[in-house]
């Protein structure tokens, strides 16, 4: 009887182990190396069936600070779900990217608790390649240049408004949740369709970088799209996963650039 409970045991812990190796199964696992020599964990999902005789839309997602390290299943946890969902799959085929940021760096190199900043000078560097990895993947894979979209939570959030700041003509749609952005930069995506998102009690990035954000673009003719929840702190993207018009809104959008 003892060495059919250690038998047992024993199973169930390698059935726990192969389902954590397989838990996400659609998103790929790769490392892209940037030509500086920085490397750059990430996944990446296809459409279910791919038609070389078409191109597909390609989503970067990117992650919040607690999803950083060596382990690039966590940075799944909250990205995944509303791409992974069988109705979303087969009715918005389309790559998803996720890159990883490594333990102790951040997409943009700025304090998150602070009530404004500065667009850096240059992008970090785990930004820097997250976005060559982007134009190394259009080269590879059937993907729509036109119809390339931002969304980001938290520290992602930062990465949404820089990026987009960066390359404003890069991409068809943004998304920006609970994140932050220089306002004097806002000129340079007045243009580019947005939704931004943030919890009114939060208290990790004030609610006012994205209000600010938000009426400074309208101030120059912009007309971003946005949701504030009231009784909502740090965790707005979990509310922006389940807006039914969320998907239906952002593949709506295309580049004309």
């Amino acid at each position: 009887m003892r060495y059919v409970f250690l038998l047992i045991t024993l199973l169930s812990s390698y059935l726990i182990v192969a389902q954590s190796k397989t838990a996400y199964p659609a998103f790929e696992q790769h490392t892209f190396t940037s030509h500086r020599g920085f490397q750059l964990s990430y996944r990446l999902m296809p459409p279910l069936q791919v038609d070389t005789s078409r191109r597909y839309p390609l989503v970067l997602g990117l992650h919040g600070a607690g999803s950083r390290g060596e382990s690039n299943e966590k940075i799944l946890k909250h990205l995944s779900p509303i791409f992974l969902a069988d109705t979303n799959r087969s009715k918005y085929p389309c790559y998803v990217l996720i890159p990883q940021c490594p333990k102790d760096q951040q997409w943009v190199t700025v304090p998150w608790t602070a009530a404004s900043h500065t667009l850096p000078q240059q992008p970090s560097e785990p930004l820097a390649a997250s976005l060559a990895l982007l134009d190394s993947l259009t080269k590879v894979y059937p993907i729509d240049t036109t119809r390339l979209y931002l969304i980001g939570f938290s520290m992602g959030g930062f990465g949404v408004w820089d990026a987009a700041m960066r390359f404003p003509y890069k991409f068809a749609a943004a998304i920006p949740i609970c994140g932050g952005g220089d306002e004097t930069a806002a000129h340079r995506i007045q243009h580019l369709p947005m939704w931004v998102f943030h919890g009114m009690l939060d208290k990790t990035v004030q609610p006012l970088r994205s209000i600010h954000m938000v009426e400074k673009l309208k101030q120059l003719g912009g007309k971003p799209r946005y949701t504030w929840y009231p009784t909502v702190a740090h965790t707005a993207w979990k509310q922006a996963f389940k807006e039914p018009d969320l998907l239906p809104w952002l593949f709506r959008q295309k580049n004309s650039k």
